[in-house]
């Protein structure tokens, strides 16, 4: 039976089709590698924390309160809606706002508890909470037990071994610490009670949370850095892109923490962007409360002063001309004062701006009562411009250029007011030299009067002076506090952060299994394609004809048969019929190339442990079984074998017909068989291939031909040694065995050289030891079965390789 050799096919270095059922062949280690890889997916997803996204949603309005008109406010809205979004968007994500919130909170204190897996973060889920005292100094680092022992009881146990014990005041940021007491803290409380201790001041307050009698929670102090640290890390974006409306996000572990922490930051924020707002309403009240003092106290020693001059002098008046001089005297003075507090206000602002550095506390023009439009302007854009290096400093290092840009413009504009406030100092100070000429006018013409008159002038004089002063500020002050009572934040609410039952967004669980799944395919066709690559041997038909063109004449499978001869013990047997098939195939090459008489067969291969003494005896046995007259013939001189399974003596043989030592009839034995004589080799001789090569093999084949139907050679190991070539050509056909997972892929290039070049002809492969549609998933030739050989043992496979074979193939 031949096959045509595809040149195509040899050419091909990775046959697709055997590694498809080489991995069908694996099953088994997929159904492994899955079960693994799901459980470990399983046991990572069980013990991984939900992760949950929460999330509020807030608007940033423009709403001015002009304080004092127009002109005079400096009210925090520089910029507009647009630049009041991004100054929040980046205070919410600054540190100095997270630090903020996290005091509020005292998010640095941890609450925790024993889950079935990990340790859990139950802050919100307990039933009491911790509120500490900040002025003092709390233990830091340090786990401390806080067991529910019913009806409001909670016991409290901290470790301590002597030593001492750090402490952190949360206030001032400062470590410290004390000598710890020798042995455990174990105290109980009743919650509102106070924890008053060396290393603990706080109050344990009650919670909404239904108590758990037993259950122990674990409490501890951390870092504040860190614990704020971790907050910068709020989501702020704008919805939708480039309006005023904000969302705030927030991914951790614990929801109430997030929505704890979100609306907090609003709140916080809210609380210091009205600060803010209010700053210079502040001031000015500041400002008023300090000057109604003096103006209080000027105005009761001019009423004073007054009374006592009525009661002394009631019947002074002052005459019509007197009362005149009087008010207009009073009008001058007013507008004098006001004319000396711009001076004041000017000579504070000349000084703050050539002292200080930090110029969003610049005093502004309305506590002074000043309503100048070039120094409101002046001081508005400087406030303006220093807000915006402030705000810069969240998202810049120091040296970026556009902090040189803002301070260049800030010393601009610096320059420009030092030269309005120049310009207004020569204006005010010819205006009081001009006020003061008219008073002193005024007076000179007051002096014609009778002096009562003239005492009861100044008097009411002042008097009216201190009182307008004081209605003035009263009325201010009265203005400031409206102003500031109605300030709201520009920061509103649309929805607040809620647990509104969302689940988790993580871990990905789904994604750990399809992981789970792709590893658990991949690592056994990883590991099979290796196997693949590293197997050099022969596994299937494919690979003999992807390298080879000589036809495949059959198969024989493996036996589990303990005899050599399974033809002759085991006739019935399937491994019989393989040898029956194997002997019409080669009838079928005698008659097609016309081979009359006696027909004679060679049996070799690449190394030994392939399996051709087996398939000499037993091809020799079913010739003879056909009643046709059949001599199996070793000529393997260096290691003969076919003695053993005969039981015969190999005292005389083949070596001894060809140096002349015996004859023909002297060497043949009986094998038991009828039909069937066996010549064996003989000694071992020195010098084997002189033997085959010399014209006595010639005439001791002739000699045979005449007596024989069918002769068998068995010849040596075509990798080993030349003998195998050099009887060839006395053969009408050479079988070539090739043992399944045995013989290597690269063995078959010498004999397929040869047979290409047509040294070799009338060859034929015969694959032997093999398994049909088991280990290598193949069905071929004539379909016996898989069977079991272990003829010799050291036919098994040897290396790495075998090994791995052996340890994945023992259950077959």
């Amino acid at each position: 039976m031949e096959e045509e050799f595809d040149p195509q096919s040899s050419g091909s270095f990775f046959d697709f089709k055997g590694f498809l059922y080489r991995l069908l062949s694996y099953w088994w280690l997929f159904l492994i590698c899955l079960a693994i890889t799901f459980s470990i997916a399983r046991y990572i997803n069980v013990r991984k924390v939900p992760i949950y996204r929460e999330t509020s949603l807030i608007s940033i309005k423009d709403d001015q309160n002009q304080m004092f008109g127009g002109n005079t406010s400096l009210v925090f809205n520089w910029g507009g809606t647009t630049d009041k979004v991004q100054t929040s968007i980046i205070m919410l994500k600054s540190r100095t706002h997270a630090e903020r919130v996290v005091q509020y909170l005292q998010f640095y204190t941890n609450y925790q508890r024993q889950g079935k897996y990990n340790i859990e973060d139950v802050y919100g889920y307990t039933p009491f909470t911790l509120k500490l005292n900040d002025s003092f100094p709390q233990l830091y680092g340090k786990r401390m037990t806080f067991i529910d022992e019913g009806n409001g009881n909670v016991r409290v146990k901290i470790p301590f071994t002597g030593g001492t014990a750090p402490l952190f005041n949360y206030s001032t940021l400062k470590p410290s610490s004390i000598t710890a007491p020798n042995t455990d803290y174990d105290e109980v409380f009743q919650l509102g009670d106070t924890i008053n201790t060396p290393f603990l001041k706080a109050t344990l307050l009650p919670t909404d949370v239904y108590p758990q009698e037993g259950q122990e929670y674990f409490v501890s102090l951390g870092n504040f850095n860190g614990t704020a640290g971790r907050y910068r890390g709020i989501g702020v974006t704008q919805t939708p892109r480039g309006s005023s409306t904000l969302e705030l996000s927030l991914v951790g572990t614990n929801k109430k923490r997030l929505i704890d922490y979100l609306n907090a930051s609003v709140q916080v924020r809210t609380e210091e962007q009205l600060r803010q707002k209010n700053l210079f309403a502040t001031k000015t009240i500041k400002y008023i409360d300090s000057s109604l003092k003096t103006s209080n106290v000027d105005l009761d020693k001019a009423l004073e002063d007054l009374n006592k001059f009525q009661n002394k002098n009631s019947a002074v008046t002052l005459s019509g001309g007197a009362e005149q001089i009087s008010i207009a005297l009073q009008d001058l003075d007013n507008e004098k004062d006001g004319l000396s507090r711009q001076l004041v206000y000017y000579k504070q602002l000349e000084d703050y701006l050539r002292t200080r550095t930090d110029y969003t506390n610049v005093p502004a023009p309305s506590v002074s009562l000043i309503d100048e439009g070039s120094i409101t302007a002046g001081v508005a854009n400087i406030v303006q411009l220093a807000l915006q290096r402030s705000n810069l400093a969240y998202t810049a290092k120091e040296g970026n250029p556009a902090f040189r840009d803002l301070d260049r413009r800030i010393d601009a504009e610096k320059e420009v007011l030092f030269e309005n406030i120049k310009s207004s100092n020569r204006l005010i100070k010819a205006q009081i030299s001009n006020l003061n000429r008219q008073i002193g006018q005024a007076q000179g013409k007051l002096k014609q009067f009778p002096k009562e008159e003239q005492e009861l002038a100044e008097i009411q004089r002042r008097f009216t002076i201190s009182q307008e002063a004081y209605n003035l500020y009263t009325e201010k002050r009265s203005e400031a506090e409206i102003i500031k009572a109605s300030n709201v934040s520009d920061i509103l609410f649309i929805d607040r952060a809620k647990d509104v039952g969302k689940g988790p967004i993580g871990p990905n669980t789904k994604l750990n299994k399809v992981l789970a799944g792709v590893f658990g395919m991949v690592i056994p066709i990883a590991f099979v394609l290796i196997i693949f690559f590293l197997d050099t041997k022969v596994g299937t038909p494919e690979d003999v004809k992807k390298r080879s063109s000589i036809p495949i004449l059959g198969t024989i499978g493996k036996s589990k048969r303990s005899s050599g001869l399974v033809v002759r013990d085991y006739p019935r047997s399937a491994m019989a019929e393989a040898f029956r098939g194997l002997r019409s195939g080669l009838q079928f090459m005698y008659k097609k190339r016309g081979v009359e008489g006696a027909k004679t067969v060679l049996v070799t291969s690449s190394v030994s442990g392939e399996g051709k003494t087996f398939t000499s005896m037993n091809l020799a046995s079913v010739f003879a079984l056909s009643e046709k007259k059949t001599v199996l013939v070793g000529l393997d001189l260096r290691k003969p074998k076919i003695f053993d399974d005969f039981e015969l003596e190999n005292d005389k043989g083949v070596v001894n017909y060809l140096i002349g030592d015996a004859t023909l009839d002297e060497v043949k034995q009986k094998s038991g068989i009828n039909h069937l004589d066996v010549i064996l080799s003989g000694p071992i001789p020195p010098n084997p291939s002189e033997l085959i090569i010399s014209d006595a093999m010639g005439e001791f084949i002739d000699t045979l031909k005449q007596e024989y139907d069918y002769i068998v050679f068995d010849t040596p190991p075509l990798g080993l040694v030349s003998d195998a070539f050099e009887l060839m050509p006395y053969a009408d056909a050479s079988l070539y065995m090739v043992r399944q997972g045995y013989t290597r892929k690269d063995m078959l290039g010498l004999v397929n050289e040869k047979y290409q070049r047509e040294e070799v002809t009338h060859i034929s492969f015969v694959l032997n030891y093999f398994q049909q549609k088991r280990k290598y998933g193949y069905g071929y030739g004539y379909g016996y079965g898989t069977y079991n050989n272990g003829y010799h043992e050291d036919d098994a496979p040897t290396g790495i390789l075998g090994r791995f074979k052996k340890l994945f193939t023992r259950r077959n």
